[in-house]
């Protein structure tokens, strides 16, 4: 008989239900979220599982890849599925989603997701840590301006040199104020040298990144793009066509069909946020500057903007982007602008 296992992984401890093939309960458990006391904890069931599944998660992937590599056959499921799968339940426990993600196995009823390469991994994090110290760095500027405003002192335009020097003129013979600036700018200072490292670091990564400089022969995509859209994509094979990218990262629109109803609506923004950001801003940039290598596309998105607007011609774009890029990372083939338009 066939054995299947549900995981619902908390950050200490996981909570693990296994069930044979007709649905019943044959075991369940709570071990810690640890590859070790996991694979111990099958290791003692005594019989061999068809499937194992865990719900995708900041821990998920680090467990997918040990259990994945100790030959066991382990599936990622995608987040809002089983969201949707578990709403029937009237008890929302780490229990009964360990039951639920287990009858889901048994089933077939999931969709697996694709678990990240570690290089991937590493290129998201130094990304997602250059963009927080970005903001903050903006936090911080953006306050100070408040603050002096209030006095009436207006900070103006500035760069990221003039900056203190700025501010320093205007607080001077205020003692309240110099308090303030001078706390507010050491906070400014440490967090504008720690994002140019990150941004240094960033840029050498694109450099030395093969894929990341076929996608910069694109117009308007940059090393921030470049470097987004790679790593969120990881194994390009694991598309069937180039056009599924645009859904994937949610740049399609929604749809709702039933009866005589038949509605078409926004994009439905699923999938990793940051791409999409990416490649909106690379739209935008295509779209208002005068880039050159790209008449053919932006002269498609404005037809788009004459009958839609502007808005909707920058999604338009930002998703062609989405299969233009996709097509280059499986060709190995740098920007060409007529197969682009085509």
């Amino acid at each position: 008989m066939d054995y299947y296992a549900g995981i619902d992984v908390s950050l200490e401890c996981s909570s693990i239900c296994v069930v044979d093939a007709t649905g019943k309960m044959v075991r369940e458990g709570k071990v810690a979220s640890e590859p070790e006391a996991l694979l111990a904890w099958f290791g003692s069931l005594g019989c061999a599982l068809e499937r194992i599944g865990l719900e995708a998660g900041p821990l998920s992937q680090w467990l997918f890849a040990a259990l994945q590599s100790a030959g066991r056959a382990v599936e990622l499921l995608e987040t809002r599925h089983v969201r949707k799968a578990l709403e029937m339940m009237p008890v929302k426990s780490d229990r009964n989603d360990a039951r639920g993600i287990a009858q889901l196995m048994r089933l077939g009823w999931f969709r697996p997701v694709h678990c990240k390469s570690m290089a991937a991994q590493e290129t998201r994090a130094v990304l997602t840590a250059r963009k927080l110290v970005q903001a903050k760095l903006r936090d911080v500027e953006n306050s100070l301006r408040g603050i002096l405003r209030g006095f009436g002192l207006k900070v103006g335009k500035t760069t990221a040199r003039s900056f203190a020097g700025r501010i320093g003129e205007l607080v001077a013979g205020h003692p309240t104020l110099e308090t303030i600036a001078q706390a507010l700018l050491a906070a400014h200072a440490v967090l504008l040298r720690e994002f140019n490292g990150l941004e240094k670091r960033t840029r050498g990564m694109a450099r030395a990144d093969r894929r990341a400089r076929l996608l910069m022969s694109t117009p308007s995509v940059g090393p921030i793009v470049a470097l987004t859209y790679a790593a969120a994509i990881d194994d390009p094979a694991r598309f069937r066509s180039s056009r599924q990218t645009g859904a994937h990262f949610g740049l399609t629109p929604k749809k709702y069909q039933s009866g005589q109803t038949d509605y078409t609506g926004r994009i439905s923004k699923i999938g990793d946020a940051s791409v999409r950001t990416a490649l909106y801003e690379a739209a935008h940039i295509m779209l208002t500057k005068p880039i050159k290598g790209c008449t053919q596309l932006k002269s498609w998105a404005m037809r788009i903007a004459r009958r839609g607007g502007m808005r909707k011609a920058k999604v338009a774009l930002a998703r062609k982007l989405a299969v233009i890029l996709h097509r280059m990372l499986i060709t190995g083939m740098p920007f060409n602008a007529a197969a682009a338009a085509a």
